[in-house]
């Protein structure tokens, strides 16, 4: 069981001055999840090396069992420190992959052709795809072979509207996603805010928030069971 996570390498807040990346909780807790049922995983980010941690994340009142364990595991620090280069990745060599979220990859992951191409690869070839979060925006230009976007017609969540202003940054970040997921013809839903929440539709994972990164991770698990 080959699994690819696929971080972002975008670490700027926007113009607020302040630090972003992917958020550690929806890393953690899916790699511990997929890691003690016997998975192999690799990462990757766009630029390779040194993946930003959202600083946010990493605070006391967003630990949870499984970010105090990645706390503790130098092994997973060396990845995260030591990423491999995402172009450099051959979508052949794995049964799966999985997208953490963080605010970062909306600025980068959104528009990156790396990114775009491998998870079509995947969806192609019928292996399952997660995302979490945030990470549901890296589907924004993602499309089925027939030119329409992968997400139409599909049910779906993600990060919704309120939970983005209640941590105060609709107006800075470059997307909503939201409203990008319901243009793009998808069927949105959501739990209440920060409650845990996942919709599976085929072979595409999409979780809400970080309490719903188990969910996700749980579901990609059954998925692999029956490819």
């Amino acid at each position: 069981m080959n699994v690819l996570f696929v971080l972002t390498s975008h670490d700027k807040l926007g113009d607020t001055g302040k630090k972003t990346g992917f958020w550690v909780e929806e890393f953690a807790s899916p790699y511990y999840t997929l890691l003690d049922k016997g998975a192999t995983i690799t990462i990757a980010t766009p630029k390779g090396g040194a993946a930003p941690i959202d600083p946010s994340s990493d605070s006391p009142d967003a630990a949870t069992e499984a970010t105090e364990r990645f706390n503790k595991d130098a092994q997973a620090k060396d990845k995260i420190a030591n990423t491999k280069v995402l172009a450099d990745i051959n979508p052949d060599d794995f049964d799966a992959v999985f997208y953490p979220g963080g605010h970062g990859p909306l600025w980068d992951l959104t528009n990156d052709a790396n990114s775009v191409a491998l998870i079509e690869k995947f969806d192609r070839q019928e292996k399952p795809i997660a995302f979490v979060c945030h990470a549901p925006a890296v589907l924004k230009d993602v499309k089925n072979e027939d030119g329409t976007a992968l997400v139409k017609g599909k049910k779906v969540t993600g990060f919704s509207n309120l939970e983005e202003a209640a941590v105060g940054l609709t107006e800075v970040v470059p997307l909503l996603l939201e409203d990008m997921l319901i243009e793009n013809g998808a069927h949105y839903s959501n739990a209440d805010k920060w409650a845990a929440y996942a919709v599976q539709d085929g072979n595409l994972i999409t979780g809400q928030n970080p309490a719903s990164s188990t969910l996700v991770a749980e579901k990609l698990i059954e998925a692999l069971k029956k490819a």
